[in-house]
């Protein structure tokens, strides 16, 4: 079955920087186009970054663009999200997910705080 787990989270001071890393298995890796969410206390799941099949093309939201990097590394089936600049307001669950199969793995806790 579809397994993604995100790792990476911790605490970190504003301005720091986290890399998060999501391992997939279940299903090709290199035939889906993935997505990193993030949850914050109180909100809805929203979407934050997205990755085509062969990385050749990226999207983001406008609150995370320019700080935050979205990549993959087809041959080890894992996702990364390079988090730079970080914010207070970033503080959220990370999620990733198949922008096109059903399924969350746990997240990844980020707190930016000092």
């Amino acid at each position: 079955q579809v397994q993604l787990v995100e790792s990476g989270g911790g605490l970190v001071q504003p301005g720091g920087s986290l890399r998060l890393s999501c391992a997939v298995s279940g299903f090709t890796f290199s035939s889906a186009a993935m997505t990193w969410y993030r949850q914050a206390p109180g909100k809805e799941r929203t979407l934050i970054a997205t990755i085509t099949t062969a990385a050749d093309i990226t999207s983001y939201a406008d609150s995370v663009k320019g700080r935050f990097t979205i990549s993959r590394d087809n041959a080890k089936n894992t996702l990364y999200l390079q988090m730079n600049n970080l914010k207070p307001e970033d503080t959220a669950v990370y999620y990733c997910k198949a922008l096109t199969r059903p399924g969350w793995g746990p997240g990844t806790q980020v707190t930016v705080s000092s």
